[in-house]
């Protein structure tokens, strides 16, 4: 048994799991957790729940057809089913150890398709670049949105910014500092990954090949319509879920849409499927939309735990599903 290898992996999954039930435990700390079970069977529309899971499934599944697309170029052409199936079982994966899904979804292509690993990774590297692209057009329309929101609030209510800063208690400070201090911990990780991977002047070449290879896409239009797809469909998956509760119907498609970006910066903190950094931060924007603390927390401890289980189940039926896919050399 190799106790250096041993420690090492352990070094991998802990710190993500150890943060994300740091900051659930401050958050349900003197939560009662007897009314989940009246909310979940007696007040809540199960309904919307179920038509938000489509949308779920249909952003891994344009990022599975997105994927295929970046990679034909580069003379890789994997079975879309199989990306698909790599794109869910990425997911699955990441909930154990944060962002070893993007290793993992290359992995599966070489194993099944006979893919270039580097190749693949490359264009990993290429897709989140766009989808970084996208965030922050988004989160720029959030800010536009927000300022008009709150500018309205303060000329109505008086309310000062300072006002709001000291809503926040000395506990929230410190959870918004370990959070950010996590986030530039593990982007060191990172780089010094990357600076270890890139010395292979092979894998190197690849992964350039894989990065280049958008200016190579023949269908752009697709590509637009399949990046933004990706990103309409997460939103719709979250938003669609405001209405399985009385308490959040009402709060309106800005709130969602501010939340919703707010939530997608929280999960760049490496925890699984970003429990406790998304949790954090969508219960304090909905506290500042009015929402009284218990209803937020049962709302974002209710969605997060559902979503969660979907990209579960979807990563098992991938699972299964790729041991029915025969093996084959795309070249």
């Amino acid at each position: 048994m190799d106790i250096k290898k041993t420690f090492g992996n352990i070094l991998k999954i802990a710190p993500p799991i150890i943060l994300g039930s740091a900051i659930l435990y401050w958050m349900y700390r003197d939560f009662d957790f007897s009314g989940i079970r009246h909310v979940l069977f007696h007040e809540m529309n199960w309904t919307w729940m179920i038509l938000s899971f489509p949308f779920g499934v249909l952003a891994q599944m344009f990022r599975g057809w997105r994927w295929k697309q970046v990679l034909e170029p580069l003379d890789e052409k994997p079975r879309t089913r199989t990306s698909i199936y790599s794109i869910f079982l990425s997911y699955a994966v990441s909930l154990v150890i944060p962002r070893i899904g993007e290793v993992t979804r290359c992995g599966i292509l070489k194993r099944y398709d006979g893919v270039s690993f580097s190749k693949a990774f490359g264009t990993v590297v290429t897709e989140r670049a766009v989808d970084m692209l996208l965030m922050a057009l988004i989160t720029a329309m959030a800010l536009l949105l927000q300022v008009r929101v709150f500018g309205t609030f303060f000329a109505t209510t008086g309310t000062r910014f300072n006002d709001i800063l000291s809503a926040f208690s000395v506990g929230g400070w410190i959870i918004t500092f370990v959070c950010a201090i996590a986030v530039l911990f593990f982007g060191y990780l990172i780089l010094r990954k990357f600076t270890i991977y890139n010395k292979v002047k092979e894998t190197l070449n690849g992964i350039w090949q894989g990065i280049i290879s958008l200016r190579k896409v023949k269908n752009i239009p697709l590509f637009i319509f399949y990046s933004l797809a990706i990103w309409i469909s997460y939103f719709l998956h979250y938003y669609l879920t405001f209405f399985c509760f009385d308490f959040t119907a009402d709060l309106g498609l800005t709130c969602a849409f501010v939340t919703f970006v707010v939530g997608s910066i929280a999960v760049i903190v490496p925890t699984p499927n970003g429990a406790g950094p998304w949790h954090f931060a969508i219960k304090t924007m909905l506290m500042l939309y009015g929402l009284a603390e218990p209803q937020a927390l049962y709302f974002v401890l209710i969605v997060h735990t559902i979503q969660t289980l979907l990209v579960v189940f979807l990563g098992v039926w991938a699972w299964v599903a790729l041991n029915f896919i025969s093996k084959q050399n795309t070249k």
